[in-house]
């Protein structure tokens, strides 16, 4: 019991820290000169890599028997997490960090309205509410008068709903995706995502990572490397501890720590409103994971 207290406690710990990393990405990404799909393009190579490390270090093979029969739902989920990436890269790039991450923590709810129609599970009062409210936390975010407007703000919302969509998508597919183990799925899936990502580079922004300064290099590496390869391994590390329910609470560090960041670190301006919508949205999603009692 003892044993499994301190397993429980550790896990804890490695999902919180991952939760942090995850909420400095947008002003590490705000550094690097490049184009939102480049950029996710290279944070999915250096994280192959550094996983190609990690199983050469552990001297364990793929389990290739299991991965044939998920390779579909392992692509699909790739090429979406890659979208989701350029959506969000591009969300920063016109609205404030913690205005985009507000944003795109819509996706939980986007999940629980949706399953119902794909896997047959109800969906309580409790549910419907919580999107509701949600929605009305993005109204309040994006502002009452910029709803028929075409601002910049309200293009960085725009850009991190689809992101949310597409993060949506990758929570959904993973649900299909049984016999493969969390660091296994992850290196796949980040394979599939450099499959899609690279052409649509090819075909956009193309290629321009040699023009990159050593300030862009350095922020590159740590996205990639920091953000992406270990933070995710730990990430999932951490999951096969924790019950899903007290995952996906803790999850919410991670907008916290990007608001918070947002403002007091980059001095970014947010109004009340938008804090409003913010705790709207974290809140009735925080409900949302809850299970009744």
């Amino acid at each position: 019991m003892e044993k499994e207290e301190k397993k429980g406690k550790r896990a804890r710990v490695k999902l919180i820290v991952s939760m942090v990393v995850f909420g400095t990405i947008g002003m590490f990404v705000r550094e690097i000169a490049l184009s939102s799909g480049e950029i996710a393009l290279y944070r999915a190579v250096l994280a192959v890599l550094l996983l190609l490390g990690y199983f050469g270090g552990r001297r364990s093979k793929l389990q290739l028997s299991s991965i044939r029969k998920e390779l579909f739902f392992l692509l699909l989920s790739g090429a979406a997490m890659g979208m989701n990436w350029i959506l969000l890269f591009e969300a920063y790039q016109y609205t404030t960090i913690s205005v985009a991450t507000l944003s795109y923590y819509v996706a939980p709810v986007i999940v629980t309205i949706l399953c119902p129609f794909l896997f047959h599970e109800k969906l309580t009062k409790k549910q419907i509410l919580c999107f509701v409210m949600s929605t009305v936390g993005v109204v309040l975010i994006i502002g009452i008068g910029n709803l028929y407007g075409k601002g910049t703000g309200l293009t960085g919302v725009l850009f991190g709903l689809g992101a949310a969509v597409f993060y949506a998508a990758v929570i959904l597919l993973n649900k299909f995706i049984k016999g493969v183990s969390g660091v296994e799925r992850t290196f796949l899936q980040f394979l599939a995502a450099i499959m899609v990502l690279f052409p649509y580079v090819a075909c956009t922004s193309g290629f321009r990572l040699l023009t990159l300064s050593g300030k862009g290099w350095i922020h590159l590496l740590i996205v990639g490397l920091f953000h992406t390869g270990m933070t995710y391994c730990l990430y999932f590390s951490s999951l096969k501890e924790l019950r899903g329910q007290e995952a996906a609470i803790l999850s919410y560090i991670d907008p916290m720590v990007a608001v918070v960041i947002s403002v007091l670190v980059l001095g970014e301006r947010i109004t009340f409103s938008q804090i409003f919508g913010g705790i709207l949205i974290l809140g009735f999603s925080i409900w949302n994971e809850t299970a009744d009692r």
